[in-house]
C-alpha cells in the first residue's frame, strides 16, 4: 500500500503557499505582516505567522515527525513580551507563549505505541519560546510545544523545535 503522507505534506505546503502569495508584501516584520519559514525538532515542518507586535500573533505549523511516523497541524495564539537584554534593540529579542490546537495522524507506528495506523488524534496544546528579529527580514526562534491528546485516547506529548522565517 502507498503512503499517503507525500500527498498530504505537498497539499499542505502549497495550501499554505497559496496563503502566503495572496497577502499583501510587507517590508519587515511589522504588525499585520506574514512570516513564512520551517521548523527543524520534534516534529520538522513549515510555518506560518501572522505577527502582530501589540496583539496575539497567530503560527500555524504543517509538520511531521519521521521517529513516531506522525503527520500534524497546529495553530497557536502567541502573546510576545519583549525582553531588554543589553546590546539589543528593544522588540528584537521576545519571548511569546500561548494556547492552541493540534490535530494529528499516525502512520506506521514503529513504536508500538497505543495509536493504529491512518488513526487522528486531536487536543489542546501550548506553546512557549524565544524568537529574535534580525536584519529586518527575518526571525530564529526556539519552542517548546505540550500537546494533550484527548481524542481517540489520552496521551501527554511534548514536542519543539528551533526555526527561521522570513518576512517578506
Amino acid at each position: 500500500m502507498v503512503s499517503s503522507y507525500p500527498r498530504t505534506v505537498f497539499a499542505v505546503l502549497f495550501v499554505m503557499g497559496l496563503c502566503a502569495a495572496s497577502l499583501p508584501a510587507q517590508a519587515q516584520r511589522v504588525s499585520g505582516s506574514l512570516g513564512v519559514g520551517g521548523q527543524v525538532g520534534a516534529p520538522t515542518g513549515v510555518t506560518l505567522k501572522f505577527y502582530n507586535a501589540g496583539a496575539a500573533s497567530y503560527d500555524f505549523l504543517g509538520a511531521w515527525d519521521a521517529r513516531d511516523s506522525f503527520f500534524l497541524f497546529n495553530i497557536h495564539a502567541q502573546f510576545h513580551t519583549s525582553r531588554d537584554v543589553e546590546n539589543i534593540e528593544e522588540g528584537d529579542l521576545e519571548w511569546f507563549i500561548g494556547p492552541g490546537a493540534f490535530i494529528g495522524v499516525f502512520g506506521d507506528d514503529p513504536n508500538d505505541d497505543e495509536f493504529g495506523q491512518g488513526e487522528a488524534t486531536i487536543g489542546p496544546s501550548g506553546r512557549v519560546g524565544l524568537s529574535y528579529a534580525f536584519a529586518e527580514h527575518f526571525e530564529v526562534f526556539a519552542q517548546v510545544t505540550p500537546r494533550l491528546s484527548v481524542v481517540p485516547a489520552t496521551d501527554f506529548s511534548v514536542g519543539g523545535g528551533v526555526g527561521l522565517r522570513f518576512y517578506p
